[in-house]
């Protein structure tokens, strides 16, 4: 044998042996408990924790409109990252009060959580993680509202565990510091049409990312003065747009998540 065809013998020994310590899915609520384990024992010991919201989107968006986005956004930066599990998504966040019904609460199909009940939910989803055997974890959240207790959680708990080679690391510029809107001023938009909730950027990452979710002829509506809940013009959302946006919150994820970790 040639040289040339023992080097590629060896990468096609090397990529099969790759291909089977890859787990079945990066996705942890589909694998079994064994195939968990296996995951971890081959170097899988990271793994994102995703939080999302069920929250009104308007009458023209499903309920569940960040859980579509940020399982896909998740799956995306364990994939880049390699060796990262995602945990299931997180629903339910806090989104205003009961009695009376303040934010989101205010609209039908909301279910909220108290800040301390999401803080301590996210804890020991974070604690579960560790016991099994993960070093490396992460948190990103697809609402604006997640962040702060998130932030906190990773604080006290990488105090905590200071010196332990276990390390939290909150992914904040995922949401907070990822170029989706300024991209979306460079092609034409503007603060109005882009909007704060529910508006043209979440319209066209659900349209990207499950299209079955948007209800299209309701678009129009949507920018009503009765829809206090959506602000933003969602008729100028595209597939193009929403495909982009989840590039850019992908690729801030991977950047800060490769900074930080590469940190420890």
């Amino acid at each position: 044998m040639n040289r040339l065809a023992a080097a590629c013998a060896a990468l096609l020994v090397a990529a099969h042996a790759r291909a089977q310590e890859a787990p079945r899915s990066v996705f942890l609520e589909e694998l079994t408990t064994v195939e968990a384990g296996e995951a971890i024992a081959a170097g899988y010991t990271a793994i994102l924790l995703p939080t999302a919201g069920t929250e009104q989107n308007g009458p023209h968006l499903a309920i569940g409109k960040h859980t579509y986005i940020v399982r896909y956004a998740a799956g995306r930066i364990a994939e880049t990252l390699g060796g990262t599990l995602v945990a299931p998504v997180v629903t339910y966040v806090p989104e205003g009060s009961v009695d009376p019904p303040t934010g989101h609460m205010r609209y039908p199909g909301t279910i909220t959580l108290p800040d301390e009940y999401f803080e301590r939910l996210v804890e020991y989803a974070a604690r579960s993680f560790r016991a099994h055997g993960f070093t490396d974890i992460l948190f990103i959240g697809d609402s604006g509202g997640n962040l702060p207790a998130m932030a906190r959680v990773a604080e006290a708990l990488n105090a905590e565990w200071e010196g332990s080679g276990i390390r939290v690391h909150h992914l904040d510029d995922y949401y907070a510091d990822n170029g989706y809107a300024e991209w979306l001023v460079a092609q034409g938009e503007t603060e109005e049409t882009i909007g704060s909730h529910a508006g043209l950027d979440t319209t066209s990452e659900l349209l990207f990312v499950a299209p079955e979710h948007v209800r299209r002829d309701q678009l129009e509506a949507a920018t009503g003065p009765q829809w206090g809940g959506a602000a933003g013009d969602p008729t100028r959302a595209t597939t193009e747009y929403g495909e982009m946006g989840l590039r850019l919150k992908v690729d801030a994820a991977v950047r800060q998540a490769r900074r930080l970790m590469g940190a420890r």
